[in-house]
């Protein structure tokens, strides 16, 4: 295993080699949300300075994990690595010269994970995912066509603006919430979001699933929308509600179809505590359901990670990069198929948690 500095600062060119290297590793972006934005240079995980102390154990659960904090260039991750150290990290960093010294490297360097964007837009020109503009949506309801408009983000993103008419379902929750949705299988499809990247996965999700209906993406979502001069509808003006028997059965075949060329280790309880006991390796044990079923019910250990934010998002769950993660979900496994089926691809080490939960259905 590669071994730290004993200084309390590491510069870009050792943090270049350290992710490259393999073993695990934590970069944690310490600047204020409203800076950081969307997504870090680095895809890092995003913990401001001012809740880093408080939080830190959660997003890297062991403390002999490098860990490499990166600042605006200011000393603050310096001083948090000093404070750190002295709680008992081992192996705690600041990298000189913050994201200003990252970015004046100019070389292509590697980061963590696949830029949402990026892979999203690399599984749409791969596997030829349909795609519907603005103006081709407009003039379906305008000559009467049966479309319905799933937008795929969380609830809350939801009811910030959408597609007017739009029903809100979160990418994860899509197998088991279709067939409720969605009953007539000749109905067109239209799957959005802001942008494109969960709007692809999941219009790529029915897809590979076998839904019926024709199936595609909105194209630049949202932004497509106001861009073209329309307003955005806000509220929780239609969302998903508890599944139904019909929808759980359809969900079971959905789940095998999407599941069909996947491979993954099935765990039990026993088998994740001890990965999570382990004091060699960091494992996460995610749990992908709604966050009410969560609040209501959940494992000792586990983390509420909704399963439509993972798929987009993973880095700002999952800190250690070369970890191991555990999808946990309920018996039925449609929201922890979904989000294995696409992580995978990105590079994550995934196993499944299934655990006899009460039946899903709240929002």
């Amino acid at each position: 295993m590669t071994t730290t500095t004993s200084t309390s600062t590491i510069d870009v060119a050792t943090l270049h080699a350290w992710l490259a290297d393999g073993d695990e590793l934590a970069v944690i972006d310490v600047r204020d949300r409203a800076t950081v934005g969307y997504a870090s240079p680095l895809f890092t995980t995003n913990l401001p300075a001012d809740e880093l102390l408080d939080t830190i154990d959660r997003f890297v659960p062991r403390r002999v994990v490098r860990t490499a904090l990166i600042d605006g260039g200011d000393g603050t991750a310096e001083r948090l690595a000093a404070q750190l150290s002295e709680r008992g990290w081992t192996r705690i960093v600041a990298v000189e010269g913050g994201i200003p010294a990252w970015l004046a490297s100019g070389e292509r360097l590697p980061t963590f994970d696949v830029p949402g964007n990026d892979f999203t837009l690399a599984v749409s020109q791969e596997q030829g995912t349909p795609v519907t503009t603005v103006a081709e949506l407009t003039a379906l309801r305008e000559a009467g066509e049966d479309v319905v408009v799933i937008d795929t983000r969380t609830l809350p993103e939801f009811a910030d603006g959408h597609v007017p008419g739009a029903i809100g379902v979160p990418g994860a929750e899509l197998l088991l919430r279709f067939a409720d949705v969605v009953p007539d299988p000749s109905t067109r499809v239209v799957v959005s979001c802001a942008g494109l990247a969960r709007a692809i996965l999941g219009a790529q999700t029915l897809i590979d699933a076998g839904v019926a209906n024709p199936v595609s993406f909105l194209y630049d979502g949202t932004r497509a929308w106001t861009d073209a001069g329309g307003e955005l509808e806000t509220g929780a003006t239609a969302v998903y509600d508890a599944a139904s028997a019909t929808a759980l059965a359809a969900t079971s075949e959905r789940v095998a179809a999407i599941s069909a060329d996947d491979s993954f280790p099935r765990i039990d309880l026993a088998t994740a505590e001890d990965w999570a006991a382990d004091p060699d390796r960091t494992t996460y044990l995610l749990d992908v359901r709604t966050p009410e079923e969560y609040a209501a019910d959940h494992l000792l250990g586990s983390l509420s990670s909704e399963g439509g934010q993972l798929l987009g998002v993973a880095y700002r769950t999952i800190a250690v990069r070369g970890a191991r993660v555990v999808l946990i979900d309920d018996l039925l496994g449609a929201r922890a198929a979904v989000v294995a089926h696409w992580l995978q691809r990105r590079g994550f080490e995934i196993a499944l948690l299934l655990h006899p939960f009460p039946r899903p259905g709240s929002k």
